[in-house]
């Protein structure tokens, strides 16, 4: 009989009887894996710094929107299959590591891959030699390999792979069951055995070198990313030339296959598209003239709509409400949130800049919804909660480059 053979009340669980650790296992990318792993009966050790979503997590909460993860949650706190640690002494040696740490770009948006490399470092004390280490969050190309050879002239020798997670926010429990998992390993036997892992999860498994792992990650961010901006591009030129542009994307998407995956314009934003996106145009030595455009396209739409209203209104004598603040609906997420980049830009010529959101819980400015539609002189829907739909809006003017709002007073 094994530990995981074991009933909840006498299972022992420590660092030592974990399948696996995750570091940064209460994030974003963590959660949706720790539970996914842990729902299929394997311990996972939950390594992270912050130390209230940890606690909040042995409670059996979730820090964050994840829809369909409370009850995974419930039963995996309830069968002891979750081990809560907060210090790098305290990962399991006893098998795999995934590490969720990504690269992330500095103030000039080229990548800082340093960073993966000093949590690695900071690991490295309590690793063995022999055992799978895991990268699963974005890459800058090639940064595997180079991890790989980091260790070995630090004499160490890990399987190293990377295995790239490819969720939608919010929804990692559901998508991680159904799509497949690129697996890549810097030798066979890493492959092979993150291969294992990972089947225990995803339904198929695509294996790819470390390289191109790494491109197929950021070259899916940067595609759709690109998409939005050219949906918010035909927005702009339908709004210059006075037309509608939601009745002519409908028009164009009616029973016409190759036109139904153009998506609607908005604001696209989070924390990874344009990060990713500006990761590739680094590789391609700033070359990557789409990935550039898309990014001029996507950050200036809320600067266009500013601008128009400036040239409708007397802003420095309206109040002007922002509904939504995540970055995308029905999540919780402010993380590189255009929402903000609207309230920093109206501030400077708004008389006043009122805003709400009926997920977000961690900005202390934001007002009930009713408050901000009173107070406000005009609207702008920055998130398209569905809560939005049926809201009275009192008649106020908004803004909707979303096309959700069918019955309000919209300013063309």
């Amino acid at each position: 009989m094994t530990v995981a053979d074991l009933p909840a009340s006498a299972r022992k669980t420590d660092t030592q009887t974990a399948d696996l650790t995750v570091i940064g296992g209460a994030g974003h990318v963590g959660i949706p894996l720790v539970l996914s792993f842990a729902a299929k009966g394997l311990t996972v050790n939950v390594n992270d710094l912050n130390r209230d979503s940890l606690a909040a997590l042995k409670a059996g909460r979730l820090p964050f929107i994840e829809y369909g993860a409370e009850e995974v949650l419930t039963n995996a706190v309830r069968d002891k299959r979750l081990i809560f640690t907060s210090k790098p002494s305290e990962i399991s040696n006893s098998g795999p590591v995934i590490v969720t740490i990504g690269t992330p770009v500095d103030e000039f948006l080229n990548p800082e891959r340093h960073v993966v490399q000093k949590c690695i470092d900071v690991l490295l004390p309590y690793l063995r030699d022999g055992q799978l280490l895991v990268l699963r969050s974005t890459l800058y190309p090639g940064t595997t390999d180079w991890i790989n050879e980091h260790l070995k002239r630090m004499g160490r020798s890990l399987k190293v792979a990377f295995c790239p997670e490819r969720i939608v926010q919010g929804y990692g429990i559901e998508e991680l069951a159904r799509m497949p998992q690129i697996i890549s390993g810097t030798t066979p036997e890493a492959a092979e055995e993150a291969a294992a892992l990972f089947r225990s999860i995803a339904p198929e498994i695509v294996v790819l070198d470390p390289i191109e792992a790494e491109f197929a990650k950021l070259f899916g961010n940067a595609y759709r990313y690109i998409e939005f901006a050219v949906t918010n591009q035909f927005y702009l030129i339908a709004k210059s030339a006075g037309l509608d542009y939601q009745r002519i994307l409908k028009a164009m998407k009616y029973n016409y296959p190759r036109a139904r995956n153009i998506p609607k314009p908005g604001y696209a934003a989070g924390p990874c598209l344009m990060k990713d996106t500006m990761q590739l145009t680094a590789f391609a030595r700033n070359e990557f003239t789409l990935g550039n455009a898309a990014m001029l396209v996507n950050e200036g739409l809320p600067l266009h709509i500013v601008s128009d209203l400036r040239h409708r209104y007397d802003l420095r004598k309206m109040t002007v409400g922002l509904l939504g603040m995540a970055f995308k609906s029905e999540i919780d997420d402010v993380r590189a949130s255009l929402s903000y980049k609207f309230k920093k830009v109206l501030n400077g010529y708004a008389h006043d800049v009122l805003t709400t959101d009926p997920f977000v819980t961690t900005d202390p400015e934001l007002l009930p919804l009713d408050e901000v539609i009173a107070r406000s002189d005009v609207l702008i829907l920055c998130t398209p909660h569905d809560s939005y739909k049926t809201a009275d809006l009192k008649g106020k003017p908004v803004v909707d480059v979303w096309g959700m709002l069918e019955n309000a007073n919209l300013i063309p």
